[in-house]
């Protein structure tokens, strides 16, 4: 990997960690997980043992407790420097949870408050308000571009691929860099 590569990667890790850090200490703890599942169950007002609840909540603490295990720290919270090596190992890692897979399927499920497998305009839409409390003013070009055969749907198969580019693809215009800003 080149090290303009590397350099988009950790830029949106970057921007990852930046957005997770939900008290903004510079640290990322298990609450900053934890929270970040109860923004999805408040905003799609889910019930905490709704089967879609739970696979989010369980992803995000294997996530958690295997960036710990990949960041090598004797603590319970990560500098952006060890969420940023972390991160890059537990990808490449499948072994015990595939990041890419798992993360993208629990958070398309929620995403997809219909349950017709695809998400649409107003889904993404609830999903960038709703959960990252923004109305980003190019919505409408991030929906599209991650929307890559042009049907108006971005199905399963199209928000896997993007999840799976934000944490390895080294292209800044692939629509996986979108989902915390342009690269």
């Amino acid at each position: 990997m080149t090290a303009a590569a590397q350099d988009i990667i950790t830029s949106k890790l970057e921007r990852t960690f930046d957005s997770m850090d939900s008290n903004h200490d510079g640290y990322l703890d298990w609450t900053d997980y934890q929270r970040l599942a109860d923004r999805y169950i408040s905003a799609y007002k889910l019930a905490r043992d709704d089967r879609r609840a739970r696979a989010l909540q369980t992803f995000c603490q294997i996530y958690w407790l295997e960036l710990l295990r990949h960041a090598g720290v004797d603590g319970d919270r990560l500098t952006k420097g060890e969420f940023i090596t972390a991160n890059r190992l537990a990808v490449i890692d499948t072994s015990r949870l595939n990041v890419t897979e798992g993360g993208g399927h629990a958070i398309f499920d929620v995403i997809d408050a219909d349950g017709d497998n695809e998400i649409s305009r107003d889904e993404f839409a609830r999903f960038l308000r709703d959960v990252w409390k923004t109305d980003a003013p190019d919505a409408t070009d991030m929906f599209a571009r991650l929307d890559t055969d042009g049907d108006g749907m971005i199905s399963r198969q199209e928000f896997i691929r993007a999840v799976r580019e934000h944490f390895l693809s080294d292209d800044p215009d692939a629509p996986g860099g979108l989902f915390f800003g342009h690269v």
